[in-house]
């Protein structure tokens, strides 16, 4: 059931048997991409590329079977495609690897193989971004004040921080201005049901109505 459908080597490869190949790459391709739209923020060249992706992959590989150099031709153009692209998301990774593995699959000629792999992986991407297993605390902040240079930065907010906050990590101290104002940035996780806008104007009170930022964690800040 999962054989190859390539029983020959690729020299003696029927055009049909590349032709459906190439049919199953383009459509797992498009199940893919489709999955992303529905479980990222996505834009259409990023969809495209993924839609396509499977086939080219599938070509490369239907291509260099049983020959090294031509193997090691184009592990060095993707290897040059690589520095030549910008860095993305985590999912975005994710779904270019999936694409790719496809693609490979589908390749060897193992189409039944392919299909079962692409419906299980966007089953479980639905799955994973519609469960709150892996949500992020909503409570959980970024904040960045800017405060005189003769405000002592660790312990000037701490009744503030007392009032509305349960967690309070100061993660980056930043001297700027030629060194008269601090920048510091803390990791904080606010309480149920407090008043944003009033911890803010708290804030400012403290810091001299200087800039304040108040933002949700960064995702894919790792990368």
């Amino acid at each position: 059931m999962l054989n190859s459908i390539f029983s020959n080597t690729t020299s003696q490869v029927e055009i049909l048997s590349i032709l459906l190949c190439s049919l199953v790459s383009i459509l797992l391709g498009i199940i893919i991409a489709i999955t992303h739209k529905y479980t990222s923020q996505y834009n259409k060249n990023f969809l495209i590329t993924i839609a396509v992706l499977p086939l080219l992959i599938q070509t490369v590989i239907i291509m260099v079977n049983g020959n090294l150099g031509t193997s090691v031709a184009i592990l060095g153009a993707f290897g040059l495609v690589r520095f030549r692209s910008l860095p993305g998301t985590s999912k975005e990774i994710l779904c270019v690897f999936f694409a790719m593995t496809i693609g490979l699959i589908t390749g060897m000629g193992h189409l039944i193989f392919a299909i079962i792999i692409t419906f299980l992986g966007c089953i479980v991407l639905f799955l994973f971004d519609k469960i709150p297993l892996f949500e992020k605390n909503k409570q959980e902040k970024i904040l960045k004040i800017t405060i005189p240079e003769d405000l002592d930065y660790t312990t000037v907010f701490d009744d503030i921080f007392t009032t509305y906050t349960k967690k309070v990590e100061l993660e980056q101290v930043k001297t700027v201005n030629m060194g008269s104002m601090f920048d510091l940035s803390y990791r904080i996780t606010l309480n149920n049901n407090i008043n944003e806008k009033q911890f803010i104007d708290d804030l400012r009170v403290r810091n001299g109505n200087l800039k304040i930022i108040l933002t949700h964690p960064l995702e894919d800040s790792d990368l």
